[in-house]
């Protein structure tokens, strides 16, 4: 394992590397840093959780000249959930660098506020390239001084449909420019944008040693279409599931309508369900999110896109209600289980119609994967599966200069819950989230209706 200390980076790099508990870098990090720093085009294939974002993050800061007042790096994601985790990634290695301004623009979010922003140009932007696109043809963002772009989980981009809108965007900033290009998988259309964004890239592929791979135990089970919701039920409450299926579970949908007609029946069974997908408005998407990642909900079921900016360290089952319509979708289904060294269990229905697509997905796996008949029983009526924690919505954030000290400092003195009844807190700029456990959910909404936040009232009200 390689130390940090042995690359050329700015001590302020370093003492944040430190403070963040960072001693040896990732095989990503060790590929890719080197000929990073040296200035080189980088194309990496790289999954979620292998510390790529630390990877770029430490390259485009170690470029910034903090004292010239001009757009220097520019990173594209697919989704603003991931643009959120990028953007506080890079905040906490940027910590020692005084001065330097980064700024996150996303659609789904109104353009005053960020226009107002840009009036003084950033170091560092993070966004979609939807949202990027829009600035930059307005002329409130100012494309000249780039040094560094990224394209972050480029292949979701292009699923997406943003091939158009990255073309554009490298056609309007600084034409010599470093491209550090990150993709799970490397197919066709990749290597084809590659091509046209980068000058002689230097590839990096990391394959985890055997002895880091997750402990995921994958089963394929044969059922008829006819019994796909009864069997998902089944699953998700069947002692033959073990302990992941009474935890949480992230269940994949191919069609945004299949997601919104799943999460309703297992709601109407008692399953504390939501679903996400690309036509819900950004607001009920964050709060999707931000429950199913604070133990407020027990299932989330998803499309493959939209479940991109979700970010669980322990999610112990993922069910594929629908096989994935290819091999690399598939294999970033089952990594969404099984990571931090948990042990994960991902579950695939196959009706008879479905049994090529798993044949070409074990084929290209070269592996073989279990099959076994799934001996659907009836329903026994309502199952009652309460998530163990409740969301509390605070209208009020950044823009307030509220921190989540504010609310836990609330939350434990007046309304005198203990802090181990208090769970995750998010703050937005202009709302927070903050999960309590369940059975306390409704003493703390009123202790804090009738109370007091930082020495003020807010608005307080319960999800779900």
């Amino acid at each position: 394992m390689t130390s940090f200390a042995s690359l050329p980076l700015k001590p302020a790099l370093l003492a944040s590397l430190d403070t963040l508990g960072y001693a040896a870098m990732t095989p990503v990090q060790e590929q890719s840093l080197p000929p990073m720093l040296a200035g080189r085009d980088v194309i990496a294939q790289a999954q979620t959780g292998s510390g790529k974002t630390a990877a770029f993050g430490l390259s485009l800061l170690q470029s910034i000249d903090a004292d010239t007042i001009r757009l220097q790096a520019l990173v594209l994601c697919p989704t603003r959930e991931l643009a959120d985790q990028v953007s506080k990634a890079i905040r906490k290695l940027a910590a020692n660098i005084p001065n330097v301004k980064l700024l996150t623009l996303c659609g789904g979010m109104p353009l005053g506020p960020q226009l107002a922003s840009l009036t003084h140009d950033p170091h560092i932007v993070v966004g979609t390239p939807g949202r990027v696109q829009e600035h930059l043809k307005r002329g409130s963002l100012h494309g000249g001084g780039i040094k560094v772009l990224v394209l972050d989980e480029a292949d979701r981009m292009l699923d997406m449909g943003f091939s158009e809108a990255i073309d554009d965007i490298v056609g309007r900033i600084a034409k010599h420019h470093q491209t550090l290009l990150f993709s799970a998988t490397y197919p066709d259309e990749i290597r084809a944008v590659s091509a046209r964004v980068q000058r002689d890239p230097v590839e990096v592929t990391v394959d985890a040693p055997v002895t880091q791979r997750p402990s995921i135990e994958q089963r394929f089970l044969l059922v008829e279409l006819a019994q796909k919701l009864d069997a998902l039920a089944q699953l998700l409450t069947n002692e033959r599931a073990g302990p992941a299926a009474r935890a949480q579970a992230l269940v994949f949908c191919n069609m945004r309508k299949d997601v919104d007609a799943v999460a309703q029946e297992l709601d109407r069974r008692g399953f504390s369900a939501l679903a996400l997908h690309g036509d819900m408005e950004q607001r009920d998407r964050d709060e999707v999110l931000v429950r199913f990642a604070n133990r407020s909900c027990a299932v989330l079921v998803a499309t493959d896109v939209a479940a991109r900016g979700l970010d669980i360290a322990a999610l112990p089952l993922v069910v594929s209600f629908d096989i994935a319509h290819d091999p690399d979708t598939h294999t970033h289904r089952i990594g969404r289980t099984g990571r931090a060294g948990e042990s994960g269990l991902a579950l695939t229905l196959v009706t008879p119609r479905e049994g090529p697509k798993a044949d070409n997905i074990e084929q290209v796996l070269g592996t073989p994967l279990r099959r076994e008949v799934l001996k659907v029983q009836p329903p026994r009526g309502k199952t009652l599966q309460l998530a163990p924690m409740k969301t509390l919505v605070i209208d009020a954030g950044r823009q307030d200069k509220l921190r989540p000290g504010d609310i836990l400092g609330a939350l434990t003195g007046d309304a005198g819950l203990q802090a181990g009844d208090i769970g995750k807190i998010d703050v937005f700029a202009t709302r927070a989230y903050v999960a309590i456990s369940r059975e306390l959910a409704n003493k703390a909404l009123e202790r804090l209706r009738a109370g007091r936040i930082k020495g003020r009232n807010f608005r307080v009200r319960a999800l779900g």
